[in-house]
């Protein structure tokens, strides 16, 4: 080595010497690291945490909105008085439980306050001399209406209401009797036989009276008020006629507020139906035992609506009955479902006046509180050591209710029960629903009437949510995972930079007009053209395989020209040119093989077929979901080691090869991802599903039917239902059960994807 040469080295060395940092800052710099390190850590592991309890958060709020629904009901006891009257006839407590009402054996009405036992008014009715009162009955209660059975074949007809104001912003409720077919009583029964018992209701055609005799005849009565047009003066007309096969002894009587229907319990266990649509013609249908052998009905009522009987039976039983059409369209009254056992027999059944609930109190004083679409018990227990109600009374809105004691005194109950309209039975198993032949899966919340049945069953929902997520599935899966493919591998890099970023774009389409392009264009659009349609969806994949294998044989010159990766310029003219062809076609091969219309052939051989349905949805929300998938699916490929598909050609492997045995397993964690993420996507779609469909919550995947999702169904009904009420908490359950599919799916995908990674890890 020459001087200069070593003395220039030196230098040199001395200079990188100089550039390194001295013992002091790299110790700083290590520790600023460090540090550095830390931060990162514990932001990293905040942030996750974070995301837990973010998490755990929204789970902790939804519980909190859908557990009271799944509660028990609940009394407290308030007050305790003695009762205006020892053994009332008829007892009723208005809806704030303010104001209760007695009716004696003497025809005497007591108001009196429910707070105290004051009471306020009294009212006697106009009995006529020596006749006594030998049976009751009230109509529905709703109606306020009851009448008196008198030994002397007469009958007394009397509603009572509960007029309510606000003089000087202080709530007054005063309690008003009326007479709808005149204060004098009526001779119902010309023989004077003493009425043993009665039904009185109100229908859309007058007041009806059913009455059984002493003597054992059985009329049905019908009032009906006339209003003259000119004089305006109003006249009571009466139809009376004779019931046949009267049964020899009657416990109770009910008619329905059709006044169509009338059902007579006899002592020994049945109940008798009678079919009074046609009075004149009033045809006795059938006996049915509705108490178990060596058993009698005790109680009967309808539930709220007059559709349901609750039967309670000697033993303690409680069943559910109501009328069945059957094959010849012929009603007959059918069991329906039972109810947790009483210790003793029933005493008394008492409806709820806005739901279909009902409380029932046995012979040794144990009251239970049940519902009839839930199936529900939600308690059976003594209200005390020593209290042995005879009699109770429910408060309209049921937060109260009076326990009549056999001593003579009344308690005032406070009572909770919010919630017991739904059961997680009734939510996912079928329901035998009022006015339905058989059990089903319906969902139908909400109606205008208090007598309607709540029909809240989440199976329509969800499998609404599946049938939508499956049919965008089965159109984009293929579309994207096999686009993602030949862009990654094929596709020359410069239309790979235009066509990755465009379809990616797609992902920044508002989805409110995918679903209003759909609904609006698309979907007459199939309608129109259903067999292009299907003829686009069979025979366009075929197609482009032939396509590419015809390019094969085109000369090398040609090919050369283009280049590779850029075959799928070739394809865009036969796809254009096919749909083209189809959609022109389509009216000739409707009229050619389905008489005009194959929209009408479905119809017409038995398939249901909605405008807005399955197929328009699958299309729609498929290109809505295609940009996810594709984008994540690209990358996976796109990232393949390139030593691999090198090595493979190297080998003699020709790409289509490679690609199937070395890019697809290698990137198929990846590829598993987006899909999984596409159907997390199409499970939580909202507006294309709202849009798109008709929104009925069918149970089936009928390709040409809708569905309601339940992302959908919470965005639409959310908006309207009562804050707190049951249908505002089983919307969060709905909600809860998305989360609870999208947190499944996901950790699922995450699992297979890492033991895809696993296995295929030594690639």
């Amino acid at each position: 080595m020459q001087p200069n040469q070593a003395s220039s080295t030196t230098a040199a060395q001395s200079d990188i010497r100089s550039l390194l940092p001295s013992g002091e800052r790299r110790a700083r710099l290590r520790r600023w690291r460090s540090l550095k390190d830390k931060m990162s850590r514990y932001g990293i592991a905040f942030a996750g945490i974070s995301v837990v309890l973010a998490f755990a958060t929204i789970f902790v709020y939804l519980f909190s909105e859908v557990g009271p629904i799944f509660s028990s009901a609940s009394t407290e006891q308030q007050q305790s008085y003695q009762s205006p009257e020892k053994e009332p006839l008829f007892a009723n407590l208005e809806r704030y439980g303010e104001v209760g009402l007695v009716a004696n054996k003497n025809g005497e009405l007591q108001f009196f306050n429910a707070q105290t036992g004051v009471v306020n008014q009294k009212l006697q009715l106009a009995l006529p001399e020596g006749a006594s009162i030998s049976s009751f009955s009230r109509g529905e209660p709703r109606s306020g209406i009851i009448a008196f059975g008198l030994s002397n074949g007469q009958v007394l007809v009397a509603k009572h209401e509960y007029n309510l104001s606000y003089p000087n912003d202080k709530r007054q409720i005063v309690p008003v009797v009326t007479y709808p077919l005149g204060e004098a009583p009526l001779q119902l029964d010309a023989k004077q036989q003493a009425i043993l018992s009665l039904a009185v209701q109100e229908g859309p055609s007058g007041t009806a009276i059913t009455a059984f005799t002493a003597d054992g005849r059985l009329s049905y009565n019908l009032f009906e008020a006339k209003t003259e047009f000119l004089t305006g003066e109003t006249t009571l007309e009466r139809s009376e006629y004779q019931l046949p096969d009267a049964p020899k002894t009657v416990l109770k009587m009910l008619v329905d507020t059709t006044l169509q229907n009338l059902f007579v319990a006899d002592t020994q266990g049945n109940i008798h139906y009678y079919d009074i649509r046609d009075p004149a013609s009033a045809r006795y249908v059938e006996a049915i035992s509705a108490a178990k052998s060596g058993q009698t009905v005790t109680a009967l009522e309808f539930l709220v609506g007059s559709v349901s009987l609750i039967a309670g039976s000697s033993d303690g039983a409680l069943s559910q009955w109501f009328l069945v059409r059957d094959e010849h369209n012929n009603f007959h009254l059918k069991h329906i479902r039972d109810f947790e056992q009483h210790p003793a027999a029933i005493v008394q059944i008492e409806p709820e006046y806005s739901r279909k609930g009902f409380m029932a109190i046995d012979a040794k004083g144990f009251v239970g509180i049940h519902y009839g679409t839930s199936a529900r018990t939600l308690m059976l227990e003594p209200l005390g050591d020593e209290l042995q109600p005879a009699r109770i009374a429910i408060s309209p809105i049921n937060q109260s209710f009076l326990a009549f004691d056999k001593n003579g005194s009344i308690v005032h109950f406070a009572l909770d029960n919010a919630h017991p309209d739904v059961s997680w039975k009734a939510m996912w198993n079928e329901v035998w629903y009022e006015g339905r032949g058989e059990k089903d899966y319906i969902w139908q919340a909400s109606s205008g009437s208090d007598e309607f049945e709540a029909k809240m069953s989440l199976v329509p929902l969800a499998l609404g949510t599946l049938k939508a997520a499956l049919f965008a599935m089965l159109f984009a899966t293929p579309l994207a995972v096999m686009s993602a493919l030949y862009t990654a591998y094929f596709m020359t890099p410069a239309l790979r930079g235009k066509v990755k970023p465009t379809i990616e774009i797609m992902a920044a389409l508002p989805t409110v007009i995918l679903g209003f392009l759909a609904g609006l264009w698309l979907a007459p659009f199939i309608e129109n053209y259903l067999s292009a349609i299907f003829a686009i969806l069979l025979l366009l994949p075929p197609l482009m395989i032939v396509a590419a294998y015809l390019w094969r044989f085109m000369p090398a010159a040609v090919r050369n020209k283009l280049g590779l990766g850029w075959e799928v310029a070739i394809l865009i003219p036969v796809i254009v040119l096919f749909i083209w062809l189809c959609v022109s076609l389509s009216p000739a091969v409707d009229a050619m093989f389905f008489n005009g219309s194959l929209r009408q052939w479905f119809t017409d051989n038995g398939i249901t077929y909605d405008q807005r349905n399955a197929l328009v949805v699958g299309i729609a929300m498929g290109f809505a979901v295609i940009p996810n998938i594709f984008s994540i699916a690209e990358d996976a490929v796109f990232n393949v080691p390139r030593h691999l598909t090198q090595g493979s050609l190297a080998l003699g492997a020709t790409p289509w090869q490679t690609m199937l045995g070395v890019v697809l397993p290698t990137a198929s964690p990846g590829i598993f991802a987006a899909v999984m993420v596409g159907f997390g996507r199409a499970v939580g779609e909202t507006m294309i599903v709202l849009m798109a469909t008709g929104n009925s919550p069918v149970v089936n995947f009928n390709l040409f039917e809708g569905m309601r999702t339940l992302s959908a169904n919470i965005a639409v009904e959310l908006p309207e239902t009562a804050v707190g009420s049951t249908h505002f908490r089983v919307l969060f359950l709905a909600a809860l059960v998305l989360f609870v599919f999208t947190f499944m799916f996901n950790t699922l995908a995450e699992v297979i994807r890492q033991r895809l990674r696993q296995r295929f890890s030594n690639l």
